[in-house]
């Protein structure tokens, strides 16, 4: 069944928020990876919406595995004569013909279940490609999309994990594989932006909620959104004392389009918002929204440490750009359960 397109409420307000930066994209072109998961989605639906509201006349490519699948989940994407869907992995796609003045590197395999040494090198080998395809199409500005993974875990007695903090996932450990593969990522962009000449910019996500979040992965927040709009229970799986913070994905559409355009170069910004509260307390606020009840399991049922802390300091990204959370938990959680 085709997805429903993103509220216009949330598109308005990403165009709101956005507005000033578009002038210089006109008329110009864009390479998408990573276009069709819950970021792309989001990255898409406000690139088109903003598109026609500023009569910019841009265009998007977007590197995608299905075509075919992607045209019957989007229709309303896929028709668009300003995006354009093009078929390959990201570690050996065709490269396409033309100038691309902008890249944004999404794509992911954080979601997938797939082995360790097949995420590490599908990071590690698709963004090469990606910097090469950059480097060879005229682009100016690069948006990398990396994570919190990259700071390995945060010490509990660190509410906030800020940019400088020169921790690392443990190499010995072969769920490290995603953070590392981001690190290795990071370091290829910058280096070869120095070599090609172009920008790079840097977004390192944390955890984030909204309307296309996957809501049968390893993200407690799409399990819990699933679980109350069947009626309940939220199943907690775990003791509930892990804390997280919630970036609203229009907030998280407003974050990336300004980091890509007005970041400064080889420059990370933190992205995600700085109010953390934990598993147990997500689940309540969603019972609240939704009406229902949660079952707290009282353990971790797939082991490993019984709490962790994963919240971002942001003050770069509010010092340098004007960034914040306009969203508030509350109202998105209603906003997700209500697109559901």
């Amino acid at each position: 069944m085709p997805c429903k397109p993103l509220p216009k409420e949330d598109l308005d307000h990403v165009l709101a928020q956005t507005r000033e930066h578009w002038s210089e994209a006109r008329g110009k072109s864009f390479f998408i990876t990573g276009g069709t998961g819950f970021f792309g989605m989001w990255l898409l639906e406000s690139f088109a919406h903003i598109n026609d509201a500023l009569g910019l006349g841009m265009s998007a490519t977007v590197l995608t595995r299905n075509p075919q699948a992607f045209a019957s989940k989007a229709p309303h994407l896929a028709q668009r004569n300003d995006l354009h869907f093009v078929p390959g992995d990201v570690r050996d796609f065709d490269f396409a013909s033309g100038k691309f003045s902008y890249v944004v590197h999404a794509a992911t395999t954080s979601g997938a279940p797939v082995e360790n040494i097949e995420m590490l090198e599908t990071i590690i080998d698709g963004t090469r490609r990606v910097l090469d395809f950059a480097a060879k199409h005229g682009t100016s500005k690069l948006l990398y999309i990396s994570s919190g993974a990259v700071y390995g875990k945060q010490p509990n007695d660190l509410s906030h994990i800020p940019e400088a903090y020169r921790g690392a996932p443990d190499p010995l450990d072969p769920n490290s594989a995603y953070g590392e593969g981001k690190r290795v990522g990071e370091l290829l962009s910058v280096l070869k932006s120095q070599e090609a000449g172009f920008e790079t910019k840097i977004a390192r996500c944390f955890a984030f909620i909204g309307p296309h979040l996957p809501l049968d992965a390893h993200f407690a927040a799409g399990n819990f959104i699933r679980d109350a709009i069947a009626g309940g229970p939220i199943v907690i799986k775990g003791d509930g004392k892990s804390v997280r913070s919630y970036l609203y994905a229009s907030d998280l559409a407003i974050w990336l389009w300004t980091i890509l355009f007005k970041g400064k170069p080889n420059r990370a910004y933190n992205v995600g918002s700085e109010h953390g509260i934990t598993i147990a307390g997500l689940a309540g606020a969603l019972c609240e929204v939704a009406k229902t009840t949660a079952l707290n399991t009282g353990k971790n049922l797939y082991g490993g440490p019984p709490a962790t802390n994963y919240v971002p300091a942001t003050s770069s990204a509010k010092s340098d750009l004007g960034l914040e959370d306009l969203v508030c938990l509350h109202g998105a959680l209603h906003k997700s359960v209500r697109w559901c």
